[in-house]
């Protein structure tokens, strides 16, 4: 199989990496010494990783503390289960992850426009204490975006501590004023296995010992920050708008629309780089093997739950019926991707639609 002549719309689970990145993961790997290390090689490995540290923080305006981790589940681990409040609360689309960090914790509703429930959210707070509250920015399934800034400033001056996954941010959306922010490497063209925790007030956090302020253990995965660095500040740079991009998006969504595809996931904000959308008459898991088999890579839903293909959680959550939710796929773009391979792929779903509405006539 030659994946050269492939087209790769699955960007939401991971991108590509950046020829900036991987030119600068090759730097780092030149830098071989452990940057906790006293002696001269180590001192410079650690001036290596401070710097990657200064420049992903310059990049994204953040002036606080920054801890590197070995990717988003790390970084939401560390702040939901190390951080100094009450009880933990998470809206009920959030990703696995979430859950997974937060076992315990009490679920916040979303309304039937896929907006974290305000009334759930006051009541938390009035209930007192320091509640720990976690509201993603980015839906990765949906692309739904969360309107934080009716809760953020509410949250801080009713004691509690706001939490929030910006894995799906993408750079296309603006950073929420959150207490902690996740963020992640591949998701938007660096290097996997690295991620990090942007911390606004680190007593806040327990610590352990170890690197990181002591805050985690391991050693430091320098050419994996270099990379990081290299792709957010590719992601940042100021650029001339891609009006042909924006137009073969826009043109592929409408064709979809026309062709009988039903997009999901609530209503208001959507990140423009995540489409969820149904195609009534074949599951989710036949159109993977029939858009597969032409060439273009897609997925069922987040990353860690598309391979089993079972009911989505999120999908549940955000009112979507079980049988639109079975029918329903994910199309996500990011910085590689081109207008040909959007309008390729309108003409592989019309194809394939029209094919299956002619079985089920």
């Amino acid at each position: 199989m030659n994946l050269a002549e492939r087209t790769y719309l699955d960007h939401a689970a991971t991108s590509p990496m950046r020829p900036e990145a991987r030119e600068a993961m090759i730097e780092g790997m030149l830098h071989w010494a452990n940057a906790s290390s006293p002696h001269a090689e180590g001192r410079a490995a650690r001036a290596a990783l401070e710097d990657a540290r200064a420049r992903i923080k310059a990049a994204l305006g953040w002036e606080h503390t920054l801890i590197f981790t070995s990717g988003a589940s790390e970084a939401l681990s560390l702040a939901l289960q190390r951080v100094r409040g009450g009880r933990r609360w998470i809206s009920a689309v959030e990703h696995d992850a979430v859950f997974r960090a937060a076992p315990d914790a009490g679920i916040l509703p979303v309304d039937v426009a896929g907006d974290v429930d305000e009334q759930a959210v006051a009541e938390v707070l009035a209930g007192g204490g320091t509640p720990v509250v976690a509201i993603q920015r980015v839906n990765p399934e949906t692309g739904k975006v969360q309107p934080i800034e009716r809760f953020d400033h509410a949250i801080r001056e009713g004691g509690g501590i706001l939490v929030s996954d910006c894995v799906q941010w993408g750079g296309r959306i603006f950073l929420p004023q959150a207490d902690m922010i996740v963020i992640s490497a591949h998701k938007i063209g660096g290097p996997p296995g690295i991620g990090a925790l942007l911390v606004r007030d680190l007593g806040q956090l327990e610590p352990t010992g170890g690197q990181e302020y002591g805050y985690r253990g391991g050693t430091e995965n320098l050419p994996a920050a270099l990379g990081f660095a290299a792709a957010i500040e590719a992601l940042m740079a100021p650029a001339e708008p891609d009006l042909a991009l924006h137009d073969a998006d826009f043109q592929m969504r409408r064709r979809i629309c026309d062709a009988g595809g039903i997009a999901v996931g609530g209503h208001g904000d959507f990140a423009g780089h995540i489409l969820a959308v149904a195609m009534p008459g074949l599951s989710a898991a036949a159109q993977l093997m029939r858009f597969d088999m032409k060439g273009f890579a897609v997925s069922a839903g987040s990353a860690c739950s598309s391979g089993t293909l079972k009911e989505s959680r999120v999908l549940k959550a955000f009112g979507v019926a079980p049988e639109m939710a079975s029918h329903t796929i994910r199309v996500s773009t990011g910085w590689s991707t081109t207008p040909d391979e959007l309008r390729r792929f309108a003409d592989a779903w019309e194809m394939i639609s029209a094919e299956a509405g002619s079985r089920a006539a």
